[in-house]
């Protein structure tokens, strides 16, 4: 039975946090490589920590990057230019222990099967034009708007570090108010907390609410809980690639698969997989074939089609199942190079999806946002 009356919570972080900085990194490198070589092979894994980022995996490529610089760049970018954040570009340490993709998985990946086994889901619902569950969307663009405030020196005594966090009211299904907003942002020692509780709801929170969800008088805001956080970034807390795959995703509403997306180039159905089961799904909801829907397809390791596919429209569907499933295999390509193809994914464009999620982003360079199959979906439905 599906759930009426509710709050759901989701959690986004700032391109400042340490696995966010992680990611980052891996994509950043994948986009050097990708950039001189399309058909280049990278599993590229970071971790950083005070004073060190360590980048390891199996990257098979014709060309040559000089990754030390490429870490640093997007240290630099990210915000964390000081040494007295605990973490810098300048001075932080630098260890590259890369090799080479086994030729085990070359094999079946090179005729064109997928670079593994594995599971992706994908979702949209129609609860935010982005077609993306409310809650994440909102702490994304919470998060993207601290970050804008820090860059701009707004307020001049924000750090890189942050996390955002919304509670949605939920009646009879859809979103009725915003229940709770937590803010929490790394900030210089001598902030007085009062004027940054102020600061924060008036310069970061009220730009971003929609004002029919938000009632000032019962919202409730916790803005660095802890009453301080100054010391944060990977001096705080290591950083690893992959380690905010739910703010990557859907802020846990639905399923995830458990594969991350950074730091692997296309042929990775983890990533590749996941980007296709999405834009079918918002395709399905934006042909108003369903209200909200998610899509699974799996994979076997060398094989180039799915082992199967599963749509759940949890009971806002208007036509059958299987007409939804073969309208999926008559619309969309499933093989990871079909995928690479469709999608147009053999491009330096995945340092930009490594902050404030891989979906619900207005990019043209998100082709798996695109609906460009709706009015086809639509009209194959008979709808």
């Amino acid at each position: 039975m599906a759930r009426k009356d509710y709050y759901f919570t989701s959690e986004s972080v700032t391109e400042g946090h340490p696995d966010k900085i992680a990611d980052q990194i891996s994509d950043s490198i994948l986009d050097a490589i990708i950039a001189k070589d399309p058909m280049a092979r990278v599993a590229c894994e970071t971790l950083v920590t005070t004073g060190l980022a360590f980048v390891a995996g199996e990257i098979t490529t014709n060309c040559y990057v000089e990754i030390p610089s490429i870490v640093r760049e997007t240290i630099r970018d990210i915000g964390y230019t000081r040494a007295k954040y605990g973490f810098d570009y300048e001075t932080c340490a630098v260890i590259t222990s890369i090799h080479e993709q086994s030729s085990d998985i070359a094999m079946g990946v090179d005729p064109g099967g997928a670079g593994d086994q594995g599971l992706m889901f994908g979702f949209a619902c129609n609860e935010t034009p982005e077609l993306m569950p409310m809650p994440i969307m909102l702490a994304h663009k919470l998060a993207m708007k601290l970050t804008e405030v820090r860059k701009k020196d707004i307020l001049g005594y924000l750090r890189p570090d942050g996390k955002t966090q919304v509670t949605i009211e939920y009646r009879d299904g859809v979103p009725h108010r915003i229940d709770t907003i937590v803010v929490s942002t790394q900030h210089s020692p001598d902030v007085v907390m009062k004027e940054m509780k102020e600061d924060i709801i008036e310069k970061v929170i009220k730009p971003v609410v929609p004002g029919e969800l938000f009632d000032e008088e019962k919202v409730k805001y916790y803005i660095n809980p802890t009453g301080r956080f100054v010391v944060g970034g990977p001096m705080g807390d290591t950083g690893l690639t992959g380690r905010k795959i739910i703010v990557d995703s859907y802020g846990g509403v639905g399923s995830h698969g458990g594969g991350c997306f950074s730091g692997k180039d296309p042929t990775k159905v983890d990533r590749s997989g996941a980007y296709m089961s999405r834009h079918i799904a918002k395709n399905l909801v934006a042909a108003g074939i369903a209200d909200r829907a998610e899509v699974q397809i799996a994979y076997a390791i060398g094989v180039p089609e799915p082992v199967s596919i599963l749509v759940d429209t949890f009971g806002s569907g208007k036509i059958p199942q299987e007409a939804i499933v073969k309208l999926i295999k008559n619309n969309f390509p499933l093989s990871p190079k079909g995928i690479i193809d469709a999608l147009d994914l053999r491009r330096p464009i995945f340092r930009k999806t490594a902050a404030y999620g891989h979906f619900g982003r207005n990019d043209e360079d998100f082709t798996w946002e695109k609906t460009d199959k709706a009015k086809t979906l639509k009209k194959e439905a008979g709808l």
